[in-house]
């Protein structure tokens, strides 16, 4: 089930633990893609609050927002990139995209498959794609104040080993978002400490949010290999008889 749209812009845009959440979140994001420049990157779910970044320097950026959350008009004051799309059946060309972020939309789909295929559909050659979902063991899958404690929270091992059954090849993964899901004054002054000793000790303390990037698996061709000879030669290229003494 996926939340309204109306939801995830109040928390993200006027919430103070949402506007928290934004900042870990695009720090975390930079260390994947640290830079756009003639890319055409991609968000589903509800990416925008962490697409801006790349609005500069980026060939193309487009937001899908899937039906059923609803959409928005985003960047506010720029030519709109936002489109409402079905959620299996995306509106971008095959092999188009360079960069994927997949933020609220796997774990509230009711075809996650589907959509993982899909995904893997707009995905072009040497691209990679990111999913941000929230992570089974940590606080913040287990309170519905915020937008991680709607839908199925994932296993590091749960999200690659589907990642891996619908043709994504897992690169590399972190967790992140190690302060408490609340917005109590103490817990936001404290946030930064939170984060700081969390990415230290992250096997004992376990972040609410899990990253893991992707990219498109290449399968080697199973036809017959390549032979000898060629059936049907063009004539410019078939070997000429000598010329006999005269």
């Amino acid at each position: 089930m996926h939340l309204d749209v109306q939801d995830l812009r109040n928390f993200y845009y006027r919430n103070p633990l949402g506007r928290a959440v934004q900042k870990v979140l695009r720090a975390r994001i930079a260390e994947f893609w640290n830079e756009a420049h003639g890319k055409s990157i991609a968000g589903f779910g509800f990416a925008v609050p962490f697409l801006r970044p790349y609005l500069a320097d980026a060939r193309r950026v487009m937001a899908l927002m899937p039906a059923p959350q609803g959409v928005i008009g985003w960047p506010q004051g720029m030519p709109n990139v936002s489109v409402l799309c079905e959620e299996t059946f995306w509106p971008v060309e095959t092999g188009h995209v360079d960069r994927l972020l997949v933020v609220h939309g796997l774990e509230t789909s009711e075809q996650p498959g589907a959509l993982l295929d899909e995904c893997l559909r707009v995905l072009g050659p040497g691209g990679s794609a990111l999913f941000i979902v929230p992570n089974r063991a940590g606080l913040w899958s287990r309170s519905d104040r915020t937008p991680f404690g709607f839908g199925r929270p994932y296993s590091q091992t749960q999200l690659e080993t589907q990642l891996k059954s619908h043709g994504f090849l897992p690169e590399r993964h972190v967790t992140t978002l190690f302060q408490p899901p609340s917005d109590r004054p103490f817990w936001r002054r404290t946030a930064g400490m939170w984060e700081r000793m969390g990415a230290r000790i992250s096997v004992l303390a376990a972040g609410g949010v899990l990253m893991v990037e992707a990219t498109k698996r290449v399968q080697a061709p199973n036809g017959p290999a390549l032979r000898d000879t060629v059936r049907r030669p063009l004539g410019v290229l078939a070997p000429k008889p000598k010329a006999k003494p005269v």
